[in-house]
């Protein structure tokens, strides 16, 4: 498979970026782990992975301004990826252990824990996908997806008055409550699992994703 699309793998801290990295070159893309805001910015694709605890995520984003990197690729309809907690970062804020965080901001609403008898979401799951999606194209509804996580965004509400802000296609897990699993909102996308370890499957979405740039 080849790709002339370059991808920067935004490093501030946080995330499984080599295995991240590694996911996309099989793609074809040509991958860059970056803190640099220049080659982040100026990639056709930005991925932005995450793991462990929302604060301490923003924290190392902040560091490296990647906030700024972020809005700035928006606001000229350059594409964005998040990955788990890079999809959560996405939101207004998040609430983890009493204390509430300032996210990005791109998206309304808030992530909090996940009303389940057992924690972490750990494990493969199924994923309920929103009509027209360009991520899960040519995924049939039985694919499954490797999930790692205790928090989520169990609410869309980007269009929640009633007036569409901007079209956005919504995919949805199930556990202990129902929950954001994907978003694809023009340039930004996200998945609250981890396409870089579920397999074949999630081969094919950082591919159809790659091909989208």
């Amino acid at each position: 498979m080849t790709s002339t699309a370059t991808v920067a793998v935004l490093d501030y801290g946080s995330g499984n970026l080599r295995s991240v990295q590694r996911a996309l070159e099989r793609t074809g893309a040509q991958v860059t782990v970056t803190s640099d805001a220049a080659v982040a910015g100026d990639s056709d694709g930005l991925v932005v992975p995450g793991v462990g605890a929302y604060e301490a995520c923003m924290k190392g984003l902040r560091a490296v301004r990647g906030e700024r990197i972020i809005d700035r690729r928006l606001s000229g309809g350059r594409p964005v990826l998040g990955i788990c907690v890079g999809m959560q970062i996405m939101f207004e804020h998040g609430v983890e252990f009493g204390v509430d965080t300032a996210g990005c901001g791109q998206w309304p609403g808030s992530v909090t824990r996940l009303p389940a008898p057992v924690l972490p979401h750990m494990g493969w799951n199924t994923v309920d996908v929103g009509a027209g999606s360009v991520l899960f194209d040519g995924l049939d509804a039985q694919t499954r997806f490797y999930f790692v996580h205790s928090y989520a965004a169990q609410t869309w509400e980007l269009d929640s008055d009633g007036s569409v802000i901007a079209p956005a296609i919504t995919t949805w897990a199930e556990h202990g409550a129902r929950f954001l699993a994907a978003v694809e909102n023009g340039p930004l996308s996200a998945t609250q699992f981890h396409p870089e370890k579920s397999g074949d499957a999630g081969a094919r979405l950082l591919a159809n994703w790659v091909a989208s740039l």
